[in-house]
């Protein structure tokens, strides 16, 4: 199972690993390890970079298809355009989505979004932000790929990176969307390359932003200066999981609820809450493993590395994540789908690495026979679980079909809605107008009378919407509206009387 490095120390060479095993072993004349391990120098970036490149290509494609078909599977797109966009305008990153005026800091604490304004700069659409996460779950093949190489030698990097790029946590996340977990999948694949490596100051400087990225990651930063304390670096290591743990409890306790109209910090609901019903603390750690649903995802999140992550105290890092997810009482948490597994790919598959590397020279000989073909086993892996995954779209032609009758139809309401009104509307049109438009998620903006309702009839409504115009007055009865436009199963109203006075969330000028 877990084995700590007991050495403490980090007196290598630069660019070269520590010797492993009992003592130090021959090199021929070439510089290469005897054991077909090679130097991290002499590991080129070049083909981990056409490989990601490459997978990039991949993400992307699948990204920009569902949203060309108007399948983007949540509201996530459109909050996080909304935020980029308020950054890219100097503004504080105000989310209508969420509510009218909704300080998004006060949800999720990610100003490190921020860091897309550049790129929304160029190319203000939605699909920027697709490619910014494609670009980065690839960056995070290449660190991966290259640090098994580094590690292993032989083809151990190219059976890393098909494992970690169709693996079943990156894809679900492509599917999902843009979401701001997307920046910490290379840093964590940084942090782990370093702390193999033993370049431990690098490991604690590439931890340090993941508190930027979401608000449990300060915990993750603990847990990465409990291994650099383990491994020797006590000092660092110490502080580290101080500014961690400090990370963690600040942002929780007082940066959200400071953010937040409610003063509060919405999630906690998430763990105490079931429903109506108050869940104790108690009953959700003894409710970690009370669906099959968890023991499905932990068996799978493993399985994926053929088991030899067990084999690295690297595995540790993912504690944190898994454990607000088991405590959570909601399902959406639970299982493989939605975003929530990508950061924990690159810290399995770099744990997988390390774990095959400690057990080749095993006691045990079937441990050390089952390290020589682990990696490939874990790339078969990913191959087959392929076939039931979203990458798999890519091989149905019904996937390029953007321009069939219901694509053709949403379309036409998008040009039936003018650059710059202020709209509400569901999930299916929602990413295509935050470009341009003050978007409101339908139901949610009360008082504000927008002066553009569209709905998508065919959304999945608890009820189905009889009469639109009606419909849209029940929802703002402060204003009248009137059909504007209708094709297929969209339709688009307008509204007739004067804009209001004092709108919800709207900063007067």
């Amino acid at each position: 199972m877990l084995e700590l490095n007991k050495s403490g120390t980090d007196r290598s060479e630069p660019g070269r690993l520590p010797a492993q095993g009992p003592g130090p072993r021959s090199r021929p004349a070439g510089g290469s390890p005897s054991t077909g391990e090679a130097a991290p120098d002499r590991v080129p970036w070049r083909p981990y970079l056409i490989a990601a490149a490459a997978l990039c290509a991949l993400y992307f494609l699948y990204s920009f298809l569902q949203y060309a078909r108007f399948a983007s599977p949540s509201w996530d797109l459109g909050i996080f355009e909304q935020e980029v966009r308020a950054y890219a305008a100097f503004e504080a990153p105000v989310v209508d989505i969420k509510g009218p005026g909704y300080l998004i800091l006060g949800d999720h604490f990610s100003p490190i979004v921020a860091l897309l304004a550049p790129l929304y700069w160029v190319w203000p659409s939605a699909t920027a932000l697709l490619f910014a996460q494609a670009a980065f779950f690839a960056l995070g093949a290449a660190v991966v790929g290259r640090t098994t190489q580094e590690l292993l030698g032989g083809r151990s990097g190219l059976c890393a990176t098909i494992a970690y790029g169709l693996s079943w946590g990156i894809q679900e996340a492509v599917k999902a969307d843009f979401h701001e977990i997307a920046f910490a999948v290379p840093l964590l694949a940084l942090v782990c390359r370093a702390l193999l490596l033993k370049r431990y100051t690098a490991a604690l400087l590439w931890s340090l932003p993941l508190v930027l990225v979401k608000e449990d990651l300060g915990a993750t930063v603990a847990v990465v200066g409990f291994l650099l304390f383990v491994h020797g670096r006590r000092l660092q290591g110490a502080l580290l999981a101080a500014f961690g743990t400090a990370a963690f409890a600040v942002t929780l306790t007082v940066l959200i609820p400071a953010a937040s109209s409610a003063g509060t910090y919405d999630y906690w609901q998430k763990i105490d809450k079931n429903g109506e019903r108050d869940v104790s603390i108690l009953d959700s750690v003894l409710g970690v493993l009370d669906s099959s649903v968890k023991i499905e995802m932990l068996v799978f999140l493993l399985g994926i590395t053929a088991f030899m992550a067990l084999r690295s105290p690297l595995t540790l890092l993912i504690l944190p994540t898994l454990g607000w997810r088991l405590l959570s009482q909601d399902s959406n948490h639970w299982g493989m789908v939605w975003h929530y597994s990508a950061i924990l790919m690159p810290v399995l598959f770099l744990a997988m690495a390390d774990g095959v590397r400690r057990s080749r020279d095993a006691r045990r000989p079937w441990l050390a026979s089952y390290a020589k073909v682990a990696l490939p086993v874990a790339a078969a892996i990913a191959v087959a679980m392929t076939q039931h995954l979203p990458l798999r779209d890519l091989l149905r032609p019904e996937t390029y079909r953007t321009d069939d009758a219901r694509a053709q139809a949403a379309r036409a309401a998008l040009d039936a809605i003018p650059p710059g009104s202020r709209v509400e509307t569901d999930i299916t049109l929602m990413a295509h107008l935050t470009s341009d438009r003050t978007v409101y998620w339908v139901g949610g903006a009360p008082g504000t009378a927008p002066d553009i309702v569209a709905v998508n009839l065919d959304f999945g409504w608890s009820q189905p919407i009889q009469d639109p115009v009606a419909y849209a007055e029940q929802l703002h009865p402060e204003a009248r509206y009137r059909l504007k436009h209708r094709g297929g199963s969209f339709v688009v109203m307008e509204r007739t009387t004067p804009e209001p006075a004092d709108i919800p969330g709207v900063r007067k000028g």
